[in-house]
């Protein structure tokens, strides 16, 4: 399915009003506050391992992913929720020594053995950032490519997160989205939600691939032409009116 044909659905989703009963303002982070809460359960996060490496790499998963995001020498490139490191040294080989990438993890303890990995693999293009649940807190205007995969369900303030990201975009830069079409509480995101957030803070689809031997789908969002203010936001929901 390709990004026109799956907005032509996602129009009679969003910003419909949910059910599920708001956190209160101490469960979440102060620096949250001011952005709309997700209605949506959120996957809690259970392993830095989507799955076993060898696992991933006999059905190409790493290769067939860059290889739709365009990657090539001399880019630069953001692994959010790196944990250790599958897509990470895999970009760092692509980008090669003119290219950079920058992992970054809520995960201290997860970082610390990407650096182990680094170290041990010799690799001087890869460089290691402990991220916030609501702020990767990457530096702006920087990425040709940001990299989140099998991960976003997990985010526990997406609005935060997405609108924290917008800026570290280089011109003409991409987001990269791989994950699974389920429940948000099963470690996955279903297609519709996810462009409905992504739009919410000022993205804009422009392809989406369902990709059986990636076990998921392929998303790529460009920013928008202005990111929404923090209280313009809607929250999306895919749960239909009566």
């Amino acid at each position: 399915m390709r990004a026109n044909a799956l907005l032509v659905v996602l129009a009679a989703f969003v910003g419909l009003p949910g059910c599920q009963p708001a956190p209160s303002d101490q469960e979440r982070l102060g620096t949250a506050l001011t952005f709309p809460v997700p209605d949506r359960p959120v996957s809690k996060v259970t392993s830095n391992q989507f799955s076993n490496e060898d696992a991933r790499d006999s059905r190409g998963e790493a290769q067939k992913v860059m290889d739709l995001a365009n990657i090539s020498d001399g880019m630069t490139v953001a692994d959010i929720g790196a944990g250790e490191g599958y897509y990470t040294v895999r970009l760092a080989e692509r980008v090669g020594s003119a290219g950079r990438v920058l992992a970054q993890d809520i995960d201290r303890q997860a970082l610390e053995r990407l650096g182990s990995r680094v170290e041990r693999q010799r690799f001087d293009n890869i460089s290691i950032k402990l991220g916030r649940p609501d702020d990767p807190q990457l530096p702006a205007d920087s990425f040709d490519r940001i990299f989140l995969v099998h991960m976003y369900h997990e985010v526990t303030e997406p609005y935060a997160f997405l609108w924290r990201l917008w800026p570290a975009l280089a011109e003409e830069g991409q987001i990269i989205v791989v994950d699974t079409d389920r429940p948000t509480d099963r470690h996955g995101i279903p297609p519709l939600l996810l462009v409905c957030e992504f739009e919410a803070v000022g993205y804009r689809l422009v392809e989406f691939i369902e990709k059986p031997d990636i076990r998921g789908y392929f998303a790529r969002f460009e920013r928008d032409e202005k990111r929404r203010e923090a209280d313009q936001i809607v929250p999306c929901s895919l749960k239909k009116p009566d």
